[in-house]
Parts: structure tokens; C-alpha cells; sequence
């Protein structure tokens, strides 16, 4: 499983907002520019995470995106299906009536347990804790140049 690069710039997107003070308008070229985002992938993405309630995209001359879920309570898990849909490893874990086997089959029981798992990690992988772990690495960068 790979994660697609909608899902990769979303959580670029959402890290960078969960950096700004609560409740900023944040414009979309700082977003794009800052997160290496390209701009007009970055309206698509936009479109997804507003539509799941994830922030409120903002019109007019100073509009940009607005952070609606604290990043305390949004994690890493919500990010990604919001852009690409649920997280499942195989086909069978989707929609077990689409292969006769599931109930009996081994792999199909390893394939649930596998995206459990990943799904749990990510669930716990909030945007505060991102935020920390980031300015923390970039301490330590900075203090061992």
C-alpha cells in the first residue's frame, strides 16, 4: 500500500494550518509555496477536506483556509480518507462478499489485522503531536549545525 500524493498533500496542507493560530485564514499560494504543494492540486485537495468538514475554505481578496477541527482531535487517519477514502490493504477486507474465500482464508484474516493496525497508528497520530515532533526535529537539527 502506498499512500497517493492527494493523500501526501493534504497532510502537508493540514500540518502547516495546525501550525497557525486558531481560527486564521491561511491564503492557498502560502500553503503551496511554503508546502510544496502545487497550487491547483491544492484547490482540488481543498474541495475534499472541506467537504469533510476538516476546515471551511474562505472567498474574497484575503480568503484562504480556515482550520475547523483542533488539532488535538484531528489526526493523521482523518487527513488521509478524507482525501482518499477508507484505508484497507486488499480487496477482500473492502467487501468480503466479493471473494468466497474470506470467512476461511487465512491472509484475509492477516490483511484485517494489518489494516486495523495501520489504522489505529494513524488515529493516534494527531496533528498536535505532529507539530511538537516537528519543531523538535528542527531543533535538533538547528543545535547540531
Amino acid at each position: 500500500m502506498r499512500l497517493t500524493r492527494a493523500g501526501d498533500y493534504a497532510v502537508r496542507c493540514v500540518l502547516y494550518m495546525s501550525k497557525q493560530k486558531e481560527g486564521i485564514v491561511v491564503s492557498r499560494n502560502e500553503i503551496a509555496r511554503t508546502m510544496d504543494i502545487p497550487n491547483q492540486f491544492l484547490g482540488k485537495i481543498a474541495q475534499q477536506l472541506a467537504r469533510s468538514g476538516i476546515f471551511e475554505i474562505v472567498q474574497g481578496p484575503k480568503g484562504g483556509f480556515r482550520l475547523l477541527i483542533s488539532p488535538a482531535k484531528l489526526s493523521l487517519l482523518d487527513v488521509v480518507e478524507a482525501v482518499t477514502g477508507e484505508i484497507f490493504l486488499n480487496d477482500c477486507v473492502l467487501r468480503p462478499d466479493s471473494c468466497a474465500r474470506s470467512s476461511k482464508c487465512a491472509a484475509h484474516f492477516v490483511w484485517q489485522k494489518a489494516k486495523n493496525k495501520l489504522r489505529e497508528t494513524l488515529h493516534e497520530a494527531t496533528f498536535t503531536k505532529l507539530v511538537k515532533e516537528e519543531s523538535c526535529m528542527t531543533q535538533s537539527m538547528t543545535l547540531g549545525d
